[in-house]
């Protein structure tokens, strides 16, 4: 079986069993997405104080 037919055969599987939508996300969680998640955190939080978290927490949790 060649990988073309491979893919074409699994993906009609979970399309069979879950339907299109949710075969779709199924296959999303999959995908690595791009960038470096840690150097891009230290670029918003590393100048966010303790104080400023938990502000942003006690107005989040007024509005619910």
């Amino acid at each position: 079986m060649t990988p073309i037919e491979l893919y074409r055969k699994g993906f009609q599987a979970l399309v069979d069993a879950l339907g299109y939508v949710d075969a779709i996300r199924f296959i999303r969680q999959f995908d690595n997405g791009n960038g470096d998640y840690t150097e891009e955190r230290h670029q918003w939080l590393d100048e966010v104080t303790m104080d400023e978290i938990l502000a942003d927490i006690k107005k989040y949790q007024e509005t619910i």
